[in-house]
């Protein structure tokens, strides 16, 4: 029997829809969120991507094909060259500083998330460590499109926190969601039921420790 990606959220559908449904991500969309709550969420997200950037670092070692070295070394760059330098200036119009991103401490929900996904990767393979973050790349992803069906969603000036859902509906994110669905759905193809059901339970703990990320930010915990 082949996989593909649709099984893994399928195997904890109700931990997904608690995912992608999540009252942080209703607020935002309808601009009702605590703007206290979407600051903390911005600084702990700028420490979460430099995480992410290790991640993928680690997946370029594990690579064992140079179509897979490539791939990790474009998301890792991606991230370091790109998305921080925006999320840098996100935060800045939100009032928060460089000097001070760099000096913060992580939360105890991003400590649990990012060493989770540098644990798994540690530990297994490189399906393991894709399947680890999935829930983010993925995830984001799949909440864009949502939001935009939503008939309820503010969108433009209405909405302070607008052009952080622009990032996640733009071109580039939305190719490098169906990329990463399209490297997933190859590789779980091949799988036994067994070896399914052990990224299963990495999917299932890898969006669980989402949903804890959320709740940080919309309850502005450390």
């Amino acid at each position: 029997m082949g996989y593909c990606f649709t099984d893994l959220t399928t195997a904890c559908q109700n931990d997904w829809h608690a995912y992608i449904e999540h009252d942080f991500v209703r607020q935002l969309g309808n601009a009702t969120l605590p703007e206290a709550s979407f600051r903390h969420y911005l600084k702990q997200d700028y420490l979460f991507l430099t995480h992410f950037a290790r991640a993928y670092a680690l997946a370029a070692y594990k690579s064992a094909t140079l179509a897979d070295l490539r791939q990790a070394h474009e998301s890792m760059k991606a991230i370091v060259d790109v998305e921080l330098d925006l999320h840098v200036g996100l935060c800045g119009t939100w009032g928060v500083s460089e000097d001070e991103l760099a000096a913060m401490s992580e939360s105890r929900a991003t400590l649990a998330y990012t060493r989770y996904v540098l644990d798994t990767g540690s530990r297994g393979d490189l399906l393991d460590l894709h399947v680890a973050m999935a829930p983010c790349l993925i995830g984001y992803g799949e909440i864009a499109d949502r939001l935009n069906a939503r008939a309820s969603t503010v969108r433009g000036a209405a909405n302070p926190f607008d052009a952080w859902l622009a990032v996640y509906e733009g071109d580039e994110f939305q190719a490098a969601v169906r990329a990463e669905r399209t490297w997933l759905d190859a590789r779980l193809a091949e799988v036994t039921s067994g070896r399914f059901a052990e990224l299963a339970r990495i999917f299932r703990d890898a969006t669980r420790l989402e949903i804890d990320f959320w709740q940080m930010g919309l309850d502005r915990m450390d």
